[in-house]
């Protein structure tokens, strides 16, 4: 039952995370169209002030509609075959689910009366595509997505004979989704409102806990990136109302990331919302652990310090410029994983300093994400000098840290290994990549494709294929055929094992790797 649990996690958790992989570029823009849009920078009647707000408005109906992307996006992600199908069906699924939601509440008498949309906030009721329905927020799009999926995978190669035929496969999937849909529409009108109360539980529960609250979520968030399930810790934080609601304008956002992004467009806000504690969990990123990285190079054996600083640099580059942190995290974890909990409750210790010192930034990625937030946002509003300051202290604390327990334990961190370990730099993959694109020109074939896929235990056993910032999440047949020393001549800093799931950690250029996969797999 406990690997059940698990791989129904990891599941969720890798469909989850496309949808996501979006929404970075959506903010960014939104926040560089906040600067064109300010009166305070070009003036009052500026038409660079129209033109941002041009770019912002084409932009906003996407964070407006969450709910829908995400039941697309889940129901395609959980999807093993016919994704495109999938996606489909969720479409189709979500507005079955409005209309008949919004008249199941016209029928029962429960519809709110309202003038504006602003009057719903509250009501538990909400505007979604001009349906008014129950407000679920995202966790309406989670659900029918995972429902979609789930009912598609079962049913999605079923056939009929004869004129029925046409009804089968992913059509034969919508039908019986139908009754469930109908059926669901009616029950959430009455089991939401009670669970909604729980999640308003939950949110209080975190406030009013106050420091030990923010510890729990920074500890958490980075304790469980090993298994992948950290991205279901912050995500309901940043997009739903676990993360807190606020009213801008006369209309109301949800989750940490949308209230921050709303306030951007917003100069009369003089101090951003205290949701933003949710959203400090990437300094350690940028300052800590770049003092974990001096620590390793200072206490490893000196014949092994050239060949540890090659590793090094560019995973501490990958961590600061775009937060993405499993290259630099993963050369410890296996081989110091006490280390590791020292890490995850220095991140949260840094992450409760921020927020108590009243920190408001938007500081959940790298350099490159907390300059295009937080400059245009003004340090007025956000103190994002104070998350520097922190930050700096947090650099040399890591450093301390790390080299007084890896010294006092005698820890087998990077460059301290008995035996010789060989540590695949920079270099080394370059020079892999030259080669594998020679053998590629010669024989007409991706031949890193190939190694990663036979290292998987061959096409055969690849159930699924997907990818999120930095791993390619796999889900194999059988485990027993996975060859974890092969996968680790490809570039890969890591590799995790849950039941059948599988993720091969390749940091910023899993993108390639996985359109490499992909194209070699349909080759076959």
């Amino acid at each position: 039952m406990k690997d059940k649990i698990v791989n129904g996690m990891q599941i969720f958790a890798r469909a989850i995370i496309v949808p996501i992989l979006f929404l970075p570029i959506v903010g960014i823009v939104l926040a560089l169209s906040s600067i064109l849009s300010n009166p305070t920078i070009f003036g009052q009647g500026s038409f660079l002030i129209n033109i941002g707000k041009f770019i912002a408005s084409g932009l906003w109906p996407i964070l407006g509609n969450l709910s829908i992307i995400f039941c697309i996006g889940i129901s395609m992600g959980m999807a093993k075959e016919k994704k495109a199908e999938a996606a489909l069906v969720g479409l189709f699924s979500f507005l079955v689910f409005l209309g008949a939601n919004n008249e199941w509440l016209t029928l029962t008498g429960k519809l709110v009366k309202y003038k504006v949309s602003s009057d719903l906030y509250g009501t538990g009721q909400t505007l979604i595509l001009g349906f008014q329905v129950i407000d679920m927020g995202v966790f309406l799009g989670m659900i029918l997505g995972v429902v979609v999926a789930l009912v598609h995978n079962k049913y999605c190669n079923k056939e009929f004979p004869g004129a029925f035929a046409v009804y089968g496969n992913t059509k034969f999937v919508f039908i019986v989704l139908l009754p469930i849909l109908l059926g669901s529409a009616i029950v959430l009108s009455y089991v939401w409102p009670v669970i909604a109360l729980g999640i308003k539980a939950l949110t209080t529960f975190i406030n009013v806990s106050g420091p030990i609250g923010i510890f729990l979520y920074g500890f958490l968030n980075r304790f469980l990136i090993p298994t992948g399930l950290h991205h279901l810790i912050w995500t309901p934080f940043s997009y739903s109302n676990i993360g807190g609601e606020l009213a801008v304008n006369g209309k109301t956002y949800y989750g940490a990331y949308n209230i921050f992004l709303a306030q951007l467009s917003d100069p009369s806000i003089k101090v951003f919302d205290p949701s933003a504690k949710y959203l400090q969990y990437g300094m350690v990123k940028i300052f800590g652990l770049v003092g974990a990285a001096l620590a390793f190079y200072r206490t490893a054996k000196k014949e092994n310090k050239v060949t540890l600083k090659a590793l090094l640099i560019p995973a501490v580059a990958t961590s600061v410029l775009v937060g993405i942190t499993e290259p630099l995290e993963f050369t410890f974890l296996f081989v110091a994983p006490f280390l590791w909990v020292i890490h995850s409750v220095l991140d949260g210790i840094f992450e409760v300093a921020a927020v108590l010192l009243g920190v408001r930034t938007y500081g959940a990625g790298g350099i490159i994400d907390f300059l295009a937030y937080n400059l245009p946002a003004g340090i007025g509003r956000t103190r994002w000098p104070i998350y520097v300051a922190v930050g700096l202290v947090e650099l040399p604390v890591y450093y301390f840290v790390f080299k007084f327990v890896i010294e006092k334990f005698n820890l087998k961190t990077p460059g301290r290994e008995d035996n010789e370990v060989k540590l695949y730099t920079k270099k080394d993959y370059r020079d892999k990549k030259s080669k594998d694109e020679k053998q590629t020109n010669e024989s007409g074939k991706d031949n890193l494709a190939s190694i990663i896929v036979e290292a998987l235990g061959g096409k055969g056993n690849i159930e699924t294929v997907d990818n999120c910032f930095s791993r390619l999440r796999v889900k194999i047949t059988d485990l027993d055929k996975l060859d974890e020393p092969a996968l680790k001549t490809t570039g890969a800093s890591g590799v995790i094992k849950n039941g059948n799931n599988v993720q091969v950690i390749y940091g910023p250029k899993v993108n390639s790797v996985r359109n490499k996969v992909d194209k070699y797999l349909a080759s076959q």
